[in-house]
């Protein structure tokens, strides 16, 4: 029967033995165990089996001799030592582009446009960086990364994102402490200059078009979304995200719901008549979305290809963005119709400060100069006379 105690090997100082059961069954089995002392701290390690490893005896107190005069770790250093690589390992994999996104994405994944940080970081960072330390990554490496964005035809907006998500990487490892500090050579990324006051507007005739092609548009729900934008000037995620309890068709007004809102501010405006014939003539489903998606307790996640189409079918200019644009086209027809006050305008489009609407107060004072042309003329004519 195998013993449960610990007995030395006669002959062998500090070097013992345990029989245990062996799992094939038969005859029990020796494990062998040495004991040293090394800087006054006593150390009993496991060596191995008499079947397993092929132990003996002497083997055992072989081993036993060079770990007494320091040339082979004990079982518990090796064991540090393996765990020190792997700590090593694992920092430097987390340091790399690839091991930082995940705990960036898991402080950021709330954000409302985390899902476009996420597509740039696949898209265009990971292929070139990923597998890269930061300070691993050269000025000249990020310069060739804009030059070959720009040169494949993104527009400066795009470039900008895609390096400004780059940049929030860098920080976000400063201020993490997974990088002690950044190299200089990283601290001044040169951004694209972006024109941000280009206004997409269509004209009379492109619009005429544009409802056309929507009446002819297979996909009716995206076709009401595309003539929503256009008639109200609701930003992209309000449109997506509009649900049925955000419409007051009684009082007639539409909830912009902060939770989803670029501003994270809940706002209303009014329903129009031609918003309430859109939203009236929508089928309801079982869905809380105006418009759903794929699955009934989710929101559409896009419309970009029914878009598309339909730009290219009303012969729309390549670079309009039609729910942007559309947005754009709203403000810029009610600004240039004198009949709107810029601050009514505003809160139309619920900008913020009244300054993100005066991009269109020219369009304002060009209807104004008109009215004023036209007391000039009238009183004009009485001079004349």
């Amino acid at each position: 029967m195998a013993s449960k105690a610990r007995q030395q090997v006669m002959g062998y100082a500090g070097v013992y033995f345990l029989e245990t059961p062996r799992l094939a069954g038969g005859r029990p089995e020796k494990i062998y165990y040495i004991r040293y002392r090394r800087q006054g701290k006593l150390i009993e390690e496991k060596v191995g089996g008499q079947y397993r490893d092929n132990m003996t005896p002497a083997k055992a107190a072989s081993i036993r001799g060079t770990r007494i005069e320091g040339k082979e770790a004990s079982n518990n250093e090796k064991r540090e030592a393996l765990r020190a690589i792997k700590a090593k390992a694992d920092e430097e994999t987390r340091n790399t582009l690839n091991g930082l996104w995940p705990l960036f994405e898991e402080e950021k994944k709330n954000n409302r446009s985390f899902r476009d940080e996420r597509y740039r970081f696949n898209q265009y960072l990971a292929p070139l960086f990923g597998s890269k330390t930061i300070p691993e990554i050269t000025v000249e490496e990020v310069d060739r990364l804009r030059a070959d964005l720009e040169e494949s035809g993104k527009a400066p907006a795009t470039v900008k994102h895609v390096l400004g998500l780059l940049k929030r990487l860098f920080n976000f490892a400063l201020r993490k402490g997974y990088l002690e500090s950044l190299p200089g050579r990283l601290q001044h990324i040169a951004m694209p200059t972006i024109d941000n006051k280009v206004t997409e507007n269509l004209t009379q005739e492109q619009v005429k078009r544009l409802l056309e092609v929507l009446d002819e548009e297979a996909d009716q729900s995206a076709a009401s979304l595309v003539r929503l934008a256009l008639f109200t000037g609701m930003r992209r995620g309000a449109l997506l995200n509009l649900q049925w309890d955000d419409l007051d068709f009684e009082r007639g007004f539409i909830t912009l719901r902060g939770e989803v809102a670029k501003k994270r501010k809940t706002e209303i405006i009014p329903m129009n008549t031609q918003a309430r014939t859109i939203l009236e003539s929508q089928l309801r489903t079982t869905s809380p979305y105006v418009f759903p998606g794929k699955y009934p307790d989710k929101p559409r996640v896009g419309i970009e290809t029914v878009c598309r189409r339909v730009r290219e079918k009303a012969g729309l200019p390549k670079n309009f963005r039609p729910l942007h644009g559309l947005r754009h086209s709203f403000a810029s027809w009610l600004a240039s119709s004198g009949k709107v006050s810029m601050y009514e305008l505003q809160k139309l489009l619920t900008h913020s400060t009244p300054q993100m609407t005066q991009r269109y107060a020219h369009l304002h004072d060009d209807t104004l100069r008109k009215a004023s042309d036209l007391a000039g003329e009238l009183f004009g004519r009485i001079q004349k006379k």
